[in-house]
């Protein structure tokens, strides 16, 4: 088996927060009814969380489960255990009209952390990221600029983000920009 290849090999800049590309992460795309109880297992069996509401990402001992829309969640689980969850993913759905995908390599994700990051994130967002209203566990899928992206905030007070892969080397340049030394505005 070959090795994963991450979108950008681990690239990290350090300005008013600290930019990381995530190394290669596993993803599972899951549409069906999320009010059933097959699906509702399905994500517990992948992540060990409990179902996100509207906006909202849930984390577990093995993962992340993210809303995405009314009939898609994104399960975000370690990238060598992708086929083995899959599968307990499957075995859960039995057979409800559900799919569930592997689309690891299709999206990258970049982590930012640090005191100004709601400040890098608020920059090229339009979310309101000012606290008390996106708070720990809240999922925006939105635009980053011009592209298509999506962003939660951890329990520690950093941020996730994510794109599709084919655009990972201009969003990190984004958020580079936006947290350059000297950049910070002060709003949050």
């Amino acid at each position: 088996m070959s090795e994963p290849i991450s979108a950008l090999g681990g690239a990290r800049y350090d300005g008013i927060a600290r930019i990381e590309a995530a190394g290669p992460t596993g993803m599972i795309t899951l549409r069906g009814d999320l009010a059933t109880r097959p699906v509702k297992a399905a994500v517990t069996a992948v992540t060990g969380a409990k179902l996100p509401g509207p906006g909202q990402i849930s984390f577990g001992k093995t993962g992340a489960a993210a809303w995405m829309s009314p009939d898609e969640l994104l399960l975000v689980c370690p990238y060598a255990e992708v086929p083995e969850l899959l599968e307990r993913a499957e075995a859960a759905l039995g057979t409800v009209h559900a799919l569930a995908v592997d689309v690891s390599d299709a999206r990258a994700i970049f982590r930012v952390e640090g005191p100004a990051a709601r400040e890098v994130m608020g920059k090229l967002f339009p979310v309101d990221f000012a606290p008390g209203q996106f708070e720990a566990g809240h999922f925006r899928r939105s635009r980053m600029g011009q592209i298509a992206a999506a962003a939660w905030m951890e329990e520690d007070g950093s941020f996730g983000m994510i794109c599709f892969r084919s655009v990972a080397d201009f969003a990190f340049e984004l958020l580079k920009e936006a947290a350059m030394p000297g950049s910070a505005v002060g709003v949050y």
